[in-house]
């Protein structure tokens, strides 16, 4: 899982933006989320509820495709400004590297897309969610996201976007605890 994560992160941060041809844009999302106290794995599991806590973020976040591999997957950059509001009062800034997945079968009905990125997580603060459930964090740990976005084929530079929006210790490679997860909405618009 950790050589996944970093081969990924690499790739997407280290192939030039030349490779990319005709896919060589940006993307401009904006979300909100609410924090949780599930895992993230929880996220999948229907028989769980989501444990919301009443804490929330908003993000922007500016991404450019740097690469692709065929015509399957796309690879970008995306820098992400968060502020969080209500129990936590911090802000929190992400710089990660994706791989984006792009066909699937129905996209002449609604285009849809899935993404994984990885990268490093600079909180302004330790974030006092994560010191709760954790019992300790860091300011500087690593952060991922999960991704699906659907738009429409005729207006396809518009998405509506998901995310799990996620810091961790990872697996305690950065830090001996910490880590928090919240489910974020939102849109997306490729220019």
């Amino acid at each position: 899982m950790k050589r996944t994560i970093l081969v990924t992160t690499l790739i997407a941060l280290f192939i030039p933006a030349s490779v990319a041809a005709e896919k060589n844009g940006y993307a401009l999302n904006i979300y909100g989320a609410e924090l949780t106290a599930n895992h993230w794995e929880e996220f999948f599991d229907p028989s769980d509820s989501l444990d919301f806590q009443g804490s929330y973020l908003a993000a922007i976040a500016l991404a450019q495709t740097v690469g692709h591999y065929r015509e399957s997957v796309d690879f970008e950059v995306e820098g992400q400004v968060v502020k969080h509001f209500e129990i936590q009062d911090h802000w929190e800034f992400n710089l990660l590297g994706l791989a984006r997945w792009e066909p699937f079968p129905w996209d002449k009905y609604i285009e849809t897309s899935i993404a994984f990125g990885i990268g490093p997580s600079w909180a302004s603060e330790k974030p006092p969610i994560e010191v709760k459930s954790e019992g300790d964090s860091e300011q500087l740990l690593v952060y991922w996201l999960l991704e699906l976005a659907f738009s429409s084929p005729t207006k396809s530079e518009w998405a509506f976007i998901t995310r799990i929006h996620h810091r961790s210790e990872a697996y305690g490679l950065v830090a001996e605890r910490g880590g928090s997860n919240a489910l974020a909405f939102g849109l997306k618009y490729r220019f």
